[in-house]
């Protein structure tokens, strides 16, 4: 007891001079907390016979903790791990004009659903679907907040209590465990699956078709492909046979973009565009995927359809705000310049850059990477690479790349663990893999004008 006894008292360590700049940046609330509980820690320790800290020790815990607390969790990170649209690091990142739209959507009032020409009640998909028609050649445009709520929303308002006939080889699952088939449920629709993993035909759909079938609907396998012996009914005719028989033709591309990537020498992804003129009725793909702008979920259609979607109760609670809607309305003029569209899209920059470019900033940044490790039993080199497009795109297609690679010498595989831990310990965190024994850094989607702060990054490294 007289050990605990010489600690300071919470008002002690409040009043001292190191503490009162503490208080003046975070608040007294804050750091008054922080002393009992730091105060609280020592007494637990000193109780199980560890030496008593000095009131300097103390304080300096109480400014690492007010320090941990002034750290938002949402910060910025050194995507390298070779995964361009990586869904834990927030997908897309945006183009400068769409961070410049955010900007002055959060500080301003905006005309979300202000009609500025009648002065009366505007709607908030005015903002962007007359640009998503113009893009996509539909009737019609509606948002939500992510993909997912769009095929939720199309599911519960054109096939609640009904049939919906999908391929069998199209019931995916996606991150997070999202399956098809258990949305379709939940949204209170009945699948109907024909055909098999590999092979669908068009009379696998026809003959499923009763009075109770809502739609037939064809969804993208956006994170696998199926190879070999396989058979996919074309859109067109898949459309054609669900007209036939007074039925609307749903595609869900998952991801969607709005141009061709075989432009830019990318594999070929599938576009609401090809889908509208295939004759589907309402397709549904996500915003911050290929397109290359913010989380949202976009439909697009027949205009009687996107007229029900919107008179269900559920769009309310799928809804986007301002600042989404503002960064998609960026991205989407975007699209109206496609002759510079690869200069301005930042996703779509870091899809097509050159393996040549990667690599020369490899060798820009090997020297900093190795006076990092140099008192670690490890080498570092630069290594060729093989990026992924990520977020269910493309999946099997892969981008050659370049980075540097941390490999142990001898046995010691544990350091890649430790420095890989210090990396992610950084103010900003840099995010590799481990991989084949060595820890990569895909530079990829490292720009150029970061080069300067993660070299001076790594030189304030420990490990």
């Amino acid at each position: 007891m007289n050990r605990l006894a010489q600690l300071p008292s919470v008002d002690r360590l409040l009043s001292h001079a190191l503490v009162a700049p503490l208080i003046q940046q975070h608040g007294r609330n804050v750091i008054t907390r922080l002393v009992r509980k730091t105060l609280a820690a020592a007494r637990e320790a000193a109780s199980a016979g560890h030496l008593l800290p000095d009131e300097a020790l103390l304080i300096q815990k109480v400014g690492a903790g007010a320090a941990a607390l002034a750290t938002p969790n949402l910060r910025p990170v050194f995507n390298l791990t070779g995964t361009v649209l990586h869904t834990n690091l927030g997908r897309s990142p945006l183009p400068e004009e769409a961070v410049d739209a955010l900007i002055s959507a959060a500080r301003n009032p905006c005309a979300l659903e202000y009609d500025i020409e009648t002065g009366g009640r505007g709607d908030r998909d005015d903002i962007v679907s007359e640009l998503l028609c113009e893009l996509t050649g539909a009737e019609a445009a509606t948002v939500v907040n992510n993909n997912a709520a769009a095929v939720f929303l199309l599911l519960n308002t054109l096939a609640q209590r009904k049939e919906v006939i999908v391929s069998r080889g199209e019931l995916i699952e996606i991150g997070g465990a999202f399956r098809v088939p258990d949305i379709m449920q939940r949204a209170g629709a009945k699948l109907v699956e024909v055909g098999t993993t590999n092979r669908t035909h068009l009379k696998d759909f026809a003959e499923a078709i009763t009075p109770r079938t809502a739609m037939l609907m064809k969804v993208h396998a956006s994170n696998y492909a199926i190879k070999g012996f396989t058979h996919v009914v074309p859109e067109v005719e898949l459309a054609a046979l669900a007209h036939q028989h007074g039925l609307p033709f749903i595609v869900d591309l998952g991801s969607g973009t709005l141009t061709d990537l075989e432009r830019w020498g990318l594999p070929h992804e599938p576009t609401p565009q090809e889908a509208i003129t295939a004759g589907a009725d309402l397709v549904s793909f996500s915003g911050d995927k290929l397109l290359g702008g913010p989380q949202a979920g976009l439909l697009v259609g027949r205009k009687d359809l996107i007229a029900k979607l919107k008179k269900n109760p559920l769009k309310r609670a799928l809804r986007v705000g301002k600042l989404t809607l503002a960064a998609l309305e960026a991205v989407l003029r975007l699209y109206r310049d496609p002759d510079r569209l690869a200069e301005r899209l930042t996703a779509l920059q870091q899809l097509i850059r050159p393996e040549a470019d990667i690599r020369a900033a490899a060798g820009r940044l090997l020297p900093a990477l190795q006076q990092a490790m140099a008192s670690l039993p490890v080498s570092v080199a630069i290594t060729a690479l093989n990026s992924q497009i990520g977020s269910g795109s493309l999946p099997v297609d892969r981008l050659p790349s370049a980075g540097l690679a941390i490999r142990p010498q001898g046995k010691k595989s544990g350091v890649l663990n430790r420095i890989e831990a210090a990396l992610r310990k950084r103010p900003r965190p840099i995010i590799g893999r481990i991989e084949d024994g060595a820890l990569l850094l895909d530079l990829r989607c490292l720009a150029t004008h970061e080069e300067a702060d993660f070299a001076a990054d790594l030189a304030q490294l420990t490990c």
